[in-house]
């Protein structure tokens, strides 16, 4: 049976808005507000929203890139709040990113040798004198060649680009990689050999992915699990093609309506949503989905549901559930800043 590998607890991050002549704080973005799951070892789990809903943030909280406002992460049992500078540094070796822009995460005045050379000195995964054979190995492990360590960023393509993004991730050896929409800034035949190339590199190393997108197709494809977000909470969890066959909350139907198909005399009912996403520093009271929602009630303007079991792992946040009563949640409260 597998166990969870991360726990994400109850995390926040509500960003500050500064106003006034002295730059006062006068109110906060509400990115991540209040969101728990656990990612089960060997598992790819897919985050999923539109954008602005919190996935990337999120995504870097998991990691520590970003520290949370409220609640706390635990890698393999561990509180990451709690480590100290020696410890975190350690751990970075088992929790890496691949970025959704490969060219900016390169160095262009680096060569590809050189900038996985340095990952490998930094952490001592190898003696000096094997580094060679060492970026050898990564860059035939994501569809390379030798001689491509001798080039600059520029001398490859985006696909290219990303395949070194991905060796650059994997040179730590790490055991849990957060993929933050790796591929959604390439074309459609180069999406499907990264995705392809990321489900072979986890059957191979052993790896735990978290991959963001907000393309509902390549997630039913690499996921085992999917999380739907919406406005810093999770509305919706549970096995890819039960969420994708029967999606129980509204906005999840919503997207599965939204999506495209590639078969154009296959007609699908427009999603019956409101087109105004609500501003994330001012949410509204009750549901944050109230607004929009067409199936909405008096008690969704109060009560601000929290994640429920229907059974077999499927979770939902509607309150036209039974499982989502008896835990009503109150509306968010300003949280106390994490020292």
């Amino acid at each position: 049976m597998n166990t969870s590998l991360v726990h994400v607890h109850d995390i926040k991050k509500w960003f500050p808005v500064a106003a006034g002549l002295f730059g006062r704080t006068k109110d906060h973005v509400h990115a991540v507000d209040g969101v728990t799951f656990s990612i089960r070892r060997g598992e790819v789990l897919g985050l999923v929203g539109e954008s602005g809903c919190g996935k990337s943030t999120l995504g870097r909280m998991i990691l520590h890139l970003l520290p949370p406002t409220a609640g706390y992460v635990e890698f393999e049992g561990r509180n990451i709040e709690t480590l100290n500078r020696h410890e975190l540094r350690h751990l970075r070796k088992a929790m890496q990113i691949v970025f959704q822009d490969p060219y900016s995460s390169l160095n262009p005045r680096v060569t590809v040798g050189s900038a996985l050379r340095e990952v490998l000195h930094v952490h001592n995964i190898v003696p000096r004198e094997e580094m060679t054979a060492k970026i050898h190995s990564l860059l035939r492990m994501v569809g390379l060649n030798d001689f491509h360590a001798r080039r600059y960023p520029h001398e490859f393509s985006s696909g290219q680009r990303q395949r070194i993004g991905i060796a650059r991730a994997l040179a730590v050896e790490p055991r849990f990689l957060v993929c933050d929409e790796p591929v959604s800034a390439l074309d459609v035949s180069i999406q499907a050999q990264i995705l392809n190339l990321l489900a072979e590199l986890r059957e191979a190393l052993d790896l735990t992915y978290l991959f963001i997108s907000h393309d509902l197709s390549v997630v039913r494809h690499i996921s085992d699990r999917i999380a739907v977000m919406y406005l810093g909470k999770l509305v919706e969890l549970g096995d890819v093609e039960v969420v994708h066959r029967d999606p129980m909350h509204p906005y999840s139907r919503a997207l599965m309506a939204a999506a495209p198909v590639p078969d154009p005399s296959r007609k699908r009912p427009r999603p019956n949503i409101g087109c105004d996403v609500p501003s994330p520093v001012n949410i509204p009271s009750g549901c944050p989905f109230h607004t929009r929602c067409q199936e909405a009630f008096d008690d969704c303007r109060r009560v601000v549901p929290v994640l429920g079991r229907l059974g077999d792992g499927h979770q939902v946040a509607c309150l036209k559930y039974d499982c989502s009563w008896p835990e009503r949640a109150p509306a968010s409260q300003e949280p106390s800043i994490n020292n």
